[in-house]
Protein backbone atom coordinates (compact mmCIF):
# COMPACT_ATOMS: atom_id res chain seq x y z
CA UNK A 1 0.00 0.00 0.00
CA UNK A 2 1.48 3.34 -1.04
CA UNK A 3 1.45 6.56 0.94
CA UNK A 4 -1.57 8.05 -0.85
CA UNK A 5 -3.61 4.89 -0.18
CA UNK A 6 -2.64 4.98 3.49
CA UNK A 7 -3.77 8.60 3.77
CA UNK A 8 -7.07 7.88 2.01
CA UNK A 9 -7.67 4.87 4.26
CA UNK A 10 -7.05 6.91 7.40
CA UNK A 11 -9.42 9.61 6.18
CA UNK A 12 -12.05 7.01 5.32
CA UNK A 13 -11.88 5.51 8.82
CA UNK A 14 -12.38 8.96 10.36
CA UNK A 15 -15.31 9.69 8.04
CA UNK A 16 -16.96 6.39 8.97
CA UNK A 17 -16.70 7.27 12.66
CA UNK A 18 -18.31 10.66 12.00
CA UNK A 19 -21.23 8.79 10.41
CA UNK A 20 -21.71 6.76 13.57
CA UNK A 21 -20.06 3.49 12.55
CA UNK A 22 -16.75 1.78 13.28
CA UNK A 23 -14.09 0.16 11.06
CA UNK A 24 -12.28 -1.40 14.01
CA UNK A 25 -12.87 -5.02 12.96
CA UNK A 26 -12.24 -4.43 9.24
CA UNK A 27 -8.84 -4.84 7.64
CA UNK A 28 -7.16 -2.67 5.06
CA UNK A 29 -7.91 -4.96 2.11
CA UNK A 30 -11.63 -4.97 2.76
CA UNK A 31 -11.82 -1.21 3.22
CA UNK A 32 -9.72 -0.64 0.11
CA UNK A 33 -12.47 -2.26 -1.96
CA UNK A 34 -14.80 0.58 -1.00
CA UNK A 35 -12.15 3.19 -1.74
CA UNK A 36 -11.39 1.73 -5.16
CA UNK A 37 -15.11 1.56 -5.95
CA UNK A 38 -15.39 5.26 -5.14
CA UNK A 39 -12.26 6.39 -7.01
CA UNK A 40 -10.24 6.73 -3.78
CA UNK A 41 -12.58 9.39 -2.40
CA UNK A 42 -12.58 8.81 1.40
CA UNK A 43 -15.92 10.52 2.09
CA UNK A 44 -17.78 8.68 -0.67
CA UNK A 45 -16.14 5.40 0.32
CA UNK A 46 -17.17 5.96 3.96
CA UNK A 47 -20.76 6.62 2.94
CA UNK A 48 -20.79 3.47 0.80
CA UNK A 49 -19.32 1.42 3.66
CA UNK A 50 -21.95 2.67 6.13
CA UNK A 51 -24.75 1.95 3.67
CA UNK A 52 -23.34 -1.56 3.26
CA UNK A 53 -23.19 -2.05 7.05
CA UNK A 54 -26.80 -0.95 7.46
CA UNK A 55 -28.00 -3.12 4.54
CA UNK A 56 -26.05 -6.12 5.76
CA UNK A 57 -27.52 -5.90 9.27
CA UNK A 58 -31.04 -5.86 7.84
CA UNK A 59 -30.61 -8.40 5.04
CA UNK A 60 -28.27 -10.89 6.74
CA UNK A 61 -28.82 -10.54 10.50
CA UNK A 62 -27.15 -13.87 11.42
CA UNK A 63 -24.26 -13.41 8.98
CA UNK A 64 -25.47 -15.72 6.21
CA UNK A 65 -28.60 -16.83 4.36
CA UNK A 66 -29.63 -20.41 5.10
CA UNK A 67 -30.63 -22.90 2.38
CA UNK A 68 -34.14 -23.08 3.85
CA UNK A 69 -34.68 -19.36 3.27
CA UNK A 70 -34.08 -19.78 -0.47
CA UNK A 71 -35.39 -23.31 -0.99
CA UNK A 72 -37.52 -22.47 -4.03
CA UNK A 73 -34.59 -20.89 -5.88
CA UNK A 74 -32.23 -23.74 -5.01
CA UNK A 75 -34.80 -26.28 -6.24
CA UNK A 76 -34.37 -24.96 -9.80
CA UNK A 77 -30.79 -26.33 -9.76
CA UNK A 78 -29.53 -23.48 -11.91
CA UNK A 79 -26.41 -22.33 -10.04
CA UNK A 80 -23.12 -24.23 -9.95
CA UNK A 81 -19.99 -23.61 -7.92
CA UNK A 82 -16.99 -24.99 -9.76
CA UNK A 83 -13.97 -24.37 -7.54
CA UNK A 84 -11.08 -21.97 -8.09
CA UNK A 85 -9.86 -20.60 -11.42
CA UNK A 86 -6.21 -20.57 -12.49
CA UNK A 87 -5.84 -17.24 -10.67
CA UNK A 88 -7.54 -18.47 -7.51
CA UNK A 89 -10.96 -16.90 -8.08
CA UNK A 90 -14.08 -18.95 -7.21
CA UNK A 91 -16.10 -19.72 -10.33
CA UNK A 92 -19.91 -19.53 -10.18
CA UNK A 93 -22.02 -20.55 -13.16
CA UNK A 94 -25.65 -19.81 -14.05
CA UNK A 95 -27.66 -22.00 -16.41
CA UNK A 96 -30.11 -19.35 -17.56
CA UNK A 97 -32.51 -21.75 -19.26
CA UNK A 98 -33.37 -23.10 -15.81
CA UNK A 99 -34.20 -19.67 -14.44
CA UNK A 100 -37.61 -18.01 -14.51
CA UNK A 101 -38.55 -14.63 -13.02
CA UNK A 102 -39.32 -15.09 -9.35
CA UNK A 103 -42.78 -14.39 -7.95
CA UNK A 104 -41.17 -13.90 -4.55
CA UNK A 105 -38.77 -10.99 -4.91
CA UNK A 106 -37.79 -11.06 -1.23
CA UNK A 107 -36.62 -14.65 -1.58
CA UNK A 108 -34.88 -13.87 -4.88
CA UNK A 109 -32.88 -11.02 -3.31
CA UNK A 110 -31.90 -13.32 -0.45
CA UNK A 111 -30.86 -15.89 -3.03
CA UNK A 112 -28.57 -13.39 -4.75
CA UNK A 113 -26.92 -12.71 -1.39
CA UNK A 114 -26.76 -16.43 -0.62
CA UNK A 115 -25.01 -17.34 -3.86
CA UNK A 116 -22.59 -14.39 -3.72
CA UNK A 117 -21.68 -15.01 -0.07
CA UNK A 118 -21.23 -18.72 -0.64
CA UNK A 119 -19.15 -18.19 -3.76
CA UNK A 120 -16.83 -15.78 -1.99
CA UNK A 121 -16.62 -18.01 1.10
CA UNK A 122 -15.60 -20.96 -1.08
CA UNK A 123 -12.32 -19.19 -1.83
CA UNK A 124 -11.25 -18.79 1.80
CA UNK A 125 -8.09 -20.57 2.78
CA UNK A 126 -8.84 -20.73 6.48
CA UNK A 127 -9.68 -17.05 6.79
CA UNK A 128 -11.13 -14.25 4.66
CA UNK A 129 -8.61 -11.64 3.52
CA UNK A 130 -11.27 -9.18 2.41
CA UNK A 131 -10.29 -8.70 -1.24
CA UNK A 132 -11.44 -12.02 -2.73
CA UNK A 133 -12.92 -11.75 -6.22
CA UNK A 134 -15.21 -14.08 -8.14
CA UNK A 135 -15.68 -15.12 -11.75
CA UNK A 136 -19.24 -15.35 -13.03
CA UNK A 137 -20.29 -17.40 -16.04
CA UNK A 138 -23.78 -16.87 -17.41
CA UNK A 139 -24.75 -19.50 -19.98
CA UNK A 140 -27.60 -18.28 -22.19
CA UNK A 141 -27.86 -21.47 -24.24
CA UNK A 142 -31.44 -22.43 -25.21
CA UNK A 143 -33.08 -19.57 -23.33
CA UNK A 144 -36.46 -18.25 -24.40
CA UNK A 145 -38.27 -15.00 -23.66
CA UNK A 146 -39.72 -16.64 -20.53
CA UNK A 147 -36.18 -16.98 -19.10
CA UNK A 148 -35.22 -13.37 -19.80
CA UNK A 149 -35.47 -11.78 -16.36
CA UNK A 150 -34.68 -8.08 -16.67
CA UNK A 151 -35.48 -7.34 -13.06
CA UNK A 152 -33.41 -10.28 -11.83
CA UNK A 153 -30.37 -9.33 -13.91
CA UNK A 154 -30.51 -5.72 -12.79
CA UNK A 155 -30.94 -6.74 -9.14
CA UNK A 156 -27.95 -9.08 -9.32
CA UNK A 157 -25.61 -6.55 -10.85
CA UNK A 158 -26.84 -3.71 -8.64
CA UNK A 159 -26.19 -5.82 -5.55
CA UNK A 160 -22.67 -6.46 -6.82
CA UNK A 161 -22.10 -2.76 -7.39
CA UNK A 162 -23.62 -1.45 -4.17
CA UNK A 163 -22.88 -4.17 -1.61
CA UNK A 164 -20.04 -6.25 -3.06
CA UNK A 165 -17.67 -3.57 -4.40
CA UNK A 166 -14.66 -4.93 -6.28
CA UNK A 167 -15.79 -8.52 -5.74
CA UNK A 168 -16.33 -9.21 -9.44
CA UNK A 169 -13.18 -10.15 -11.30
CA UNK A 170 -14.93 -10.88 -14.59
CA UNK A 171 -18.29 -12.07 -15.89
CA UNK A 172 -18.56 -14.15 -19.05
CA UNK A 173 -21.77 -14.26 -21.09
CA UNK A 174 -21.90 -17.40 -23.24
CA UNK A 175 -24.17 -18.44 -26.11
CA UNK A 176 -26.07 -15.17 -26.27
CA UNK A 177 -29.05 -15.42 -28.68
CA UNK A 178 -29.84 -12.49 -30.93
CA UNK A 179 -32.98 -11.45 -29.05
CA UNK A 180 -31.00 -11.12 -25.82
CA UNK A 181 -28.73 -8.43 -27.29
CA UNK A 182 -31.53 -5.89 -26.82
CA UNK A 183 -32.16 -7.17 -23.29
CA UNK A 184 -28.51 -6.79 -22.39
CA UNK A 185 -28.31 -3.27 -23.80
CA UNK A 186 -31.20 -2.29 -21.54
CA UNK A 187 -29.55 -3.90 -18.49
CA UNK A 188 -26.33 -1.97 -19.23
CA UNK A 189 -28.18 1.28 -18.56
CA UNK A 190 -28.15 0.30 -14.89
CA UNK A 191 -24.48 -0.70 -14.76
CA UNK A 192 -21.63 1.64 -14.04
CA UNK A 193 -18.71 1.82 -16.43
CA UNK A 194 -16.41 -0.26 -14.21
CA UNK A 195 -18.92 -3.11 -14.08
CA UNK A 196 -19.56 -3.04 -17.82
CA UNK A 197 -15.83 -3.29 -18.47
CA UNK A 198 -15.72 -6.54 -16.47
CA UNK A 199 -18.33 -8.24 -18.67
CA UNK A 200 -17.14 -10.23 -21.68
CA UNK A 201 -19.53 -11.55 -24.29
CA UNK A 202 -17.97 -14.69 -25.74
CA UNK A 203 -18.83 -15.28 -29.39
CA UNK A 204 -15.79 -16.11 -31.55
CA UNK A 205 -13.68 -19.25 -31.36
CA UNK A 206 -10.71 -17.13 -30.29
CA UNK A 207 -12.74 -15.69 -27.41
CA UNK A 208 -13.85 -19.19 -26.40
CA UNK A 209 -10.25 -20.39 -26.23
CA UNK A 210 -9.26 -17.33 -24.19
CA UNK A 211 -12.18 -18.02 -21.85
CA UNK A 212 -11.01 -21.62 -21.33
CA UNK A 213 -7.42 -20.51 -20.72
CA UNK A 214 -8.35 -17.80 -18.20
CA UNK A 215 -10.82 -19.87 -16.20
CA UNK A 216 -8.95 -23.18 -16.43
CA UNK A 217 -9.86 -26.64 -17.70
CA UNK A 218 -9.77 -28.10 -14.18
CA UNK A 219 -12.88 -26.19 -13.10
CA UNK A 220 -14.74 -25.77 -16.38
CA UNK A 221 -17.32 -28.49 -17.12
CA UNK A 222 -16.67 -30.73 -20.10
CA UNK A 223 -19.39 -29.08 -22.18
CA UNK A 224 -17.47 -25.80 -21.94
CA UNK A 225 -14.10 -27.22 -22.92
CA UNK A 226 -12.90 -28.30 -19.49
CA UNK A 227 -12.48 -31.53 -17.58
CA UNK A 228 -14.76 -30.95 -14.56
CA UNK A 229 -18.29 -32.02 -13.73
CA UNK A 230 -21.01 -29.55 -12.83
CA UNK A 231 -21.32 -29.05 -9.07
CA UNK A 232 -24.59 -27.67 -7.72
CA UNK A 233 -24.34 -24.71 -5.36
CA UNK A 234 -26.23 -26.56 -2.62
CA UNK A 235 -23.79 -29.49 -2.79
CA UNK A 236 -20.82 -27.33 -1.80
CA UNK A 237 -20.00 -26.95 1.89
CA UNK A 238 -18.37 -23.71 3.07
CA UNK A 239 -17.42 -22.05 6.34
CA UNK A 240 -18.68 -18.47 6.54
Amino acid sequence: MDRNQEIALTQMRKSVEKLGYSTESYGEKRLMRFLIARSMNPEKAAKMFCQWKKWRAEMVPIGYITDSEVADELAAEKIYLQGLSKNGHPVVMVKSNKHFPSKDQVQFKKFVVHLLDKTIASSFNGRETGNEKLIGIVDLQDITYSNADLRGLITGFQFLQAYYPERLAICYLLNMPQFFVTVWRFVCRFLDKATQEKVRIVTSEEQKQEFIREVGEDVLPEEYGGRAKLVLLQNVAVNY
